[in-house]
Order: structure tokens, then sequence, then C-alpha cells
């Protein structure tokens, strides 16, 4: 995975997530598709990305619709172009070139709304927000939004309903491969909030030199969770989360085994919930040569932050002053 190009490792979907069938939806069989010249092999890649940046984005709108708290991109997932995908293998080249595609950055920065002349008149300083993976954190002026942030976020995000999976509502009782701890059985099938091993070191890192302390915020098409990194941290070393090999395919098809933490969503807190459901429309791509590739695109949708979270954002921010 450190020799995949920093496209391939953006676009890269887990293996089970391949398979997935939206109902109504036409199954799109697997394309070769040329991207200069990276392959793009299957709809579900553009589909993942898509539903990825709609998720975002609706995190960011239910934040800013608080009287409180509002979040910009930070990280190059949320900063990168999200409408186009050759627009964003430029971005990602650019990022790759620079020699900045190997940082890790958490996704989102969230401030309080009296901090919000103070940032943008940073972020306008640094040539807007698509700017910011690109200038280095030793910036002063990166330095004083960090100052002002009272959270950072990575995101995650999942292609299904929540509330409909399987295992959603089920207690946790004690497991024979937990050794008697609360958990579920193997296989069960429920809204988790996802960590990567590769992305612990770095997320941790991160948090103790910037001194912001991060949550992981995982959405759903109709609810999100959300945990603090430390909590996250201290299931994992209790045992309480045990890892799982789940294997990720690239688009031009190359395969990789990650180690991952599936955190019970009853670990964490309730992030947002639907108020209106996002509109599914049909895209494509098309290459030089005329190749068609379509792929479902996410738009629309709205969420509306839940008490428990706001209740976490003002103990942060009250933790800043």
């Amino acid at each position: 995975m450190a020799d995949m190009h920093l496209f391939e490792k953006f676009l890269s979907v887990s293996a089970e997530d391949i398979d997935l069938r939206l109902l109504g939806c036409t199954v799109v069989e697997w394309l070769d598709f040329l991207l200069n010249p990276r392959r793009l092999r299957g709809s579900d890649f553009l589909m993942r990305w898509s539903q990825g940046v709609w998720s975002e984005k609706r995190i960011v709108q239910a934040v800013n619709n608080t009287t409180e708290f509002f979040a910009i991109p930070y990280g190059p997932s949320g900063t990168a172009p999200d409408n186009d995908i050759k627009s964003l293998e430029l971005y990602l080249e650019r990022l790759k070139k620079a020699g900045l595609g190997k940082n890790k950055r958490p996704d989102l920065l969230i401030f309080k709304k009296s901090s919000r002349e103070i940032v943008d008149n940073l972020v306008n300083s640094l040539g807007g927000f698509e700017e910011l993976p690109f200038t280095s954190e030793s910036d002063e002026r990166v330095k004083k939004l960090l100052d002002r942030a009272i959270i950072a976020v990575e995101c995650e995000s999942s292609l299904w309903k929540g509330k409909c999976m399987p295992d959603y509502g089920k207690k946790l009782k004690p497991q024979k491969q937990l050794k008697g701890k609360l958990g579920l059985k193997k296989g069960a099938v429920l809204p988790t909030v996802i960590l990567k091993e590769e992305d612990r070191k770095p997320l941790q890192e991160w948090q103790d030199t910037n001194r912001v302390p991060i949550h992981i915020w995982h959405a759903f098409y109709d609810i999100a969770f959300g945990i603090s990194f430390d909590d996250a941290q201290r299931l994992i070393n209790e045992k309480l989360i045990l890892h799982t090999e789940q294997v990720f395919q690239a688009p031009g098809g190359a395969t990789t085994k990650k180690r991952i933490y599936k955190i019970y969503y009853q670990y964490a807190y309730l992030l947002d919930d639907t108020i209106k459901e996002p509109e599914l429309q049909a895209k494509v791509v098309v290459d030089k040569n005329g190749h068609i590739l379509p792929y479902v695109h996410f738009e629309g949708g709205e969420m509306t932050l839940k008490e428990k979270a706001l209740l976490i954002l003002r103990e942060a921010g009250n933790a800043k002053n």
C-alpha cells in the first residue's frame, strides 16, 4: 500500500463493499476505464467516492446549522475537488509531487461561531480551503487555526442504512472471543465506527503535537455516530474491540489486507439523524476515447446534530478557554 499511487489509495474500497447493490439500480459490470492512465474498473469506486463526499458535506452542514459551531475541511479528503473525478486526480497528483501525500491530517476542524471572522481571514490568507493540505503545520497561520479549533474530526462513511442492519438494537452480551467481556457474536452486522490500524499512530502523533482532540465521526445513509479518538484507543487497548483483517481493492485492481477495528455503536455517541434523505442521481465519466463509466451520485439530504453531540462540542469549547 505504501508504494500505491495516491489516487489508487484514495479510492480504495473494502472488498465487502464492492458487492453492494442498491435496490432499483441496475448492476454495472466491471469496465475497463482509462484515466490518465490509471484504471477505474467499475462504478463501485466512484459511487463510494460520491457517497463519502456527500456524507462529509452533510456533517459540515449539520455543524454549520447550529448557532454555536462551524466546521471547515482540513485534510486532503475534505479539501479535494468533490464533483469531478479528473479534477480529483490532478489534485492528488499535485499533492503527491509536493511530497505531502503521506501526511495524515484529520478531515475537518470545528470551531466556535465566535471565531468565524478570524478563521475566515486565516483561510483566505492561505489561498482558500483547497490550499490547506499544501501548507505546513509549522506555518504561523495554520498554527493559529489549530489554536482556535475545539476538536478535529476523522470522517468515515458506510453505504448502509444503519437502522436497518440486522443486529441494530441488540444488547452487548459476554462473548467467548472477548474472554467474557461484553460484545456481539463474530460476523454481527450493525453500525460501527471504524478505525484503521495504520491510522492509529499518525493520528495519535497529530493529536499530541497539535493538542486538538480528535473524534471519529462515522456516517451511514440515515444516521451517524461519533467517538473520541482517546476512547477508541482505550477500547482497543483494553481488548474490548478486537481487530479484523479486511481486504481493500484499488481502482486499478490491486488488493491489500488491512487491520481495522469496528467499534460497536453502543460505545459511541449518536451524532446526527436524518431529517431529509438524499437523492440518488445517475452520472457518468467519459474518457478521452469516449468510453462511458456510469455511477450513482449522492445529492442533497439534511441531518441535524443530536444533543449529545452538541454537549461534547460545548465541553470541548469550554476546555479550550
